[in-house]
């Protein structure tokens, strides 16, 4: 199992669609989610959803991006 980024979300984004994701069987990883939390700048940070990369086709397809 190798992780590829699906992309870049705002935190809210992000979960949202991990949820996405995994309500049609593709689990989906948040990472940089807590980046700099301390100093308030978390917000500014973007996540990076990440998911198999067999996955890819499948979870491009879902949120209607292509690479």
């Amino acid at each position: 199992m190798a992780l590829v980024e699906l992309g870049r979300f705002n935190r809210n984004e992000a979960h949202i669609l991990i949820g996405r994701l995994e309500s049609d069987g593709i689990t989906a990883l948040a990472f940089d989610g807590e980046s700099s939390i301390g100093d308030g700048s978390y917000l500014f940070i973007p996540v990076r959803v990440m998911i198999d990369e067999d996955d890819l086709i499948a979870a491009q397809a879902i949120i209607g991006t292509t690479a």
